[in-house]
């Protein structure tokens, strides 16, 4: 292992001198690239030099045991030994994982879409549940988010709710949620007390920017509407709400949010470059899928990832067989511990696999 992180130390030697290159400085992509591997690499030096240290002070304890004839001093060093030997077990398995090469998608931005499925106005309501239980985590993250398009459920929640959520590394952790989750539970409408499964659906697209797609602004329809949801005197009155419509792909976003036009075309304009892209995305993974199937991120949508219980407090997230009974804290937002479970589980996977050498 330290002959690969005498490797990687080079690498990480190699991109600090390249950053400070003129030709680099003057190409904003390669910059970007460049200073993105950086930070990466910086992560896991630092690591190596305590993994480093931690070796060197194991040789110097062996040869201690191995010369030393003071009973005492060879006791201190057996216990210092122990410890040694078990910190270095840890950050071998953490640098094994540090290792395993990075969705170069991870770092980005992301576009979050909630919609209501199957179950009419209950599904709407679990929609609203969902877009609140991921704004209370963003929170938590310190993340910022930023609405995009709503449309608000006939009996509250949403049919319809699209988010732009920006912070560090934020796709390679919302990610994981894409897919369909289902609610069982007492609708409010229901007057027997039955329990009614119900479903919403959740895609997280990696924010897509000028340099990850080109679209030619010819091949895109522009439709003006008015807004329908709060907003003010501008509702309903003014043609502020934005519609694009990609004509190769039929891909559309729009954006009704903000009272100013431009700032609706912007934030539309956003979310078709980020969904055309997830397209580009869609076909790389059926591709990888081929060679190698994972069971946490395959990007299926139509899956059933996760079954939120009402009547027992009860989340189950099907992919990894995890059970855990704080359905109120996951609703509220505490949502890391089963990310934190599924990306465990794909890390796990992947070393299996050989990803790792």
């Amino acid at each position: 292992m330290l002959d690969k992180l005498e490797a990687i130390k080079s690498r990480w030697k190699d991109v600090e001198n390249e950053l400070s290159s003129p030709d680099v400085m003057s190409d904003m992509k390669r910059f970007a690239a460049l200073n993105k591997e950086y930070k990466d690499l910086t992560q896991i030096v630092t690591k190596a030099d305590v993994y480093s240290n931690v070796m060197s002070n194991i040789d110097a304890n062996k040869q201690i045991l191995a010369t030393e004839k003071d009973e005492e001093f060879r006791e201190m060093a057996k216990v210092e030994l122990e410890e040694l030997l078990v910190q270095r077990d840890e950050l071998e398995e953490e640098i094994r994982v540090m290792l395993i090469p990075k969705d170069p998608e991870d770092a980005k931005n992301a576009v979050l879409e909630i919609r209501g499925g199957a179950g009419g106005d209950e599904a709407s309501l679990f929609a609203g549940d969902l877009y609140r239980m991921y704004l209370r985590f963003c929170e938590a993250k310190g993340w910022k988010t930023e609405l995009v398009d709503e449309t608000p459920g006939t009996a509250g929640g949403y049919k319809e709710v699209v988010i732009n959520v920006i912070g560090e590394d934020v796709y390679g952790q919302l990610k994981y949620e894409s897919g369909v989750h289902r609610v069982q539970r007492v609708p409010a409408t229901e007057t027997q007390g039955r329990v009614h499964t119900s479903a919403a659906s959740v895609v997280v697209l990696p924010e897509a920017d000028e340099f990850d797609v080109q679209i030619n602004m010819n091949d895109v329809r522009k439709d003006l509407f008015c807004s329908s949801g709060p907003g003010g005197q501008s509702v309903n009155t003014t043609y502020s709400a934005v519609r694009l419509t990609h004509i190769p792909t039929g891909v559309v976003a729009q954006c009704q949010d903000e009272k100013s036009q431009i700032k609706n075309f912007e934030k539309a304009l956003g979310v078709l470059r980020s969904r055309i892209y997830e397209m580009e995305l869609q076909k790389h993974l059926a591709e990888t899928a081929m060679k190698r199937k994972t069971m946490v991120s395959t990007g299926d949508r139509s899956a059933k990832i996760r079954t939120y219980n009402y009547p027992q407090g009860r989340v189950t997230e099907h992919r990894i067989g995890l059970t855990i009974y704080n359905l109120g804290a996951v609703m509220d937002g505490d949502v890391q511990n089963i990310i934190d479970a599924l990306q465990l589980a794909e890390n796990a996977e992947r070393m299996k696999e050989g990803t790792v050498a």
